[in-house]
């Protein structure tokens, strides 16, 4: 192989740095090099990156495979050990072109390999510039990184050190750069995007920041968060949902659970009432919009009760995009030292709540048959509705914004006729 190629795990800012990444390590000048970007959310996703580093070494002897991302800064020492790689470089490090100029050569120990220091040292988190978001239609700026709560089940604080944000010039530059690169859809992410600006000056909130993108960069055609934490949501937020069409009625809550005992013992700072007070609302304000969530099942202490109460949350809060996560201890999280639910059951959990998210979401997609929507077409023949459901469109140009019947639906995506192009398409 030549040049560089990027294995990306995780997260949608990993997908954003892994652009920075390939430009980074360009610019040093590196070749015939694979550039692993991995997750540590759970110890599946660990293990998929162990594996996919072992395919890269069969089908690539001759390539320099380095390791970075979440799971390469916190355990470090266990990709070091593998002798399929090269180098290991920590979540800071791999956004520096210097860091690549200055790896090891080949044959080196796993001491050094090494190039990770302590995340819980950086205090800031300078703009990443990039002009375009490789195979995706919608271009992801990162506004913020690290996170300062302690989740009991969480390790990704450690991966990622604690929440700084982004300047919000910087962030709106980006924002103009990408829309003058064709981008109509931007997406605001970070690890806790919600907790934007508390360490900048004046404080700004991520509503507030996304106010101010939409005002000043109104080349913008939608706006979408990639998370939330419902409890940090502010005036402004509500804002935008109920006033600014350009928001997009869409948003993926992190709730981890439905039991207010289990989420007490998971540190979360919200209460199943609470949740439900935040999706009412939202819904009273903006009766199209739809929700993701993110949910674990087999919690350590969960009991039958306690679970479906979770369940039961998903149902009563119309979560149509539900995403499961069976309960995965990360060595070193206070939840792994607490009494575990047995692994089979854990299993046979998450297995039940992915198929009450499947019954949730075909719910979903038959409210919106026989609706108008606008979507925007993407690169595969699909493309997304504003409340981010999957229609199939074939035959529409990629980034196109096109006005549609949904006609039907297969279960997994809607399908649809082309009604118009739509007033935004026309004034683009």
């Amino acid at each position: 192989m030549s040049g560089v190629e990027v294995i990306t795990f995780g997260c949608r800012l990993n997908t954003y740095e892994s652009e920075v990444m390939r430009a980074e390590a360009e610019k040093a000048g590196l070749n015939n090099a694979v550039l692993v970007n991995t997750c540590a959310v759970t110890g599946e996703a660990v293990r998929q990156a162990r594996q996919a580093i072992r395919r890269v070494r069969r089908e690539n002897p001759h390539a320099r495979i380095i390791v970075t991302g979440c799971a390469a800064q916190t355990e470090k020492q266990t990709f070091a050990d593998m002798p399929e790689v090269d180098a290991v470089l920590g979540n800071e490090e791999k956004l520096t072109a210097s860091s690549y100029r200055g790896l090891p050569d080949f044959g080196v120990s796993a001491e050094e390999k090494l190039r990770v220091n302590d995340i819980m040292s950086v205090k800031a988190t300078a703009p990443q510039m990039v002009k375009h978001i490789d195979g995706h239609v919608r271009a992801f700026i990162q506004v913020q990184n690290g996170c300062d709560h302690r989740c009991t089940f969480c390790i990704i604080p450690y991966g990622r050190g604690n929440s700084r944000s982004v300047p919000m010039g910087a962030v709106v530059e980006q924002a103009r750069k990408l829309v003058a690169g064709g981008y109509r859809e931007i997406v605001l992410t970070g690890v806790d995007a919600t907790s934007y600006g508390a360490d900048l000056p004046g404080s700004p909130t991520l509503g507030y920041l996304a106010k101010t993108l939409l005002r000043q960069v109104p080349e913008i055609l939608r706006l979408r968060l990639s998370s939330i934490d419902s409890i940090e949501a502010d005036h402004h937020l509500w804002d935008l949902i109920a006033d600014e069409p350009r928001f997009m009625p869409h948003l993926h809550l992190s709730l981890q659970h439905g039991d207010d005992m289990i989420l007490k013992r998971m540190k979360r700072r919200h209460s199943r009432a609470e949740a439900l007070a935040f999706v009412e609302q939202a819904r009273r304000l903006r009766p199209e919009i739809a929700f993701g969530a993110d949910m674990i099942a087999g919690f350590p202490t969960e009991t039958d009760e306690m679970f479906e109460n979770a369940a039961t949350l998903a149902e009563e809060a119309g979560i149509s995009f539900l995403h499961v996560f069976p309960y995965s201890p990360r060595p070193g999280t206070p939840a792994a030292r607490m009494p575990h639910v047995d692994r089979a059951l854990v299993k046979e959990r998450a297995t039940r709540l992915r198929a009450r998210g499947e019954a949730l979401h075909h719910a979903h997609l038959n409210r919106m048959v026989g609706t108008e929507q606008t979507i925007i077409a993407e690169m595969n023949g699909m493309g997304h509705t504003e409340n981010f459901s999957l229609v199939a469109a074939p035959g529409l140009v990629p980034r196109a914004i096109q006005r549609v019947m949904i006609t039907g639906h297969s279960g997994k995506h809607l399908d649809m006729r082309v009604i118009a192009a739509s007033a935004q398409e026309r004034a683009a």
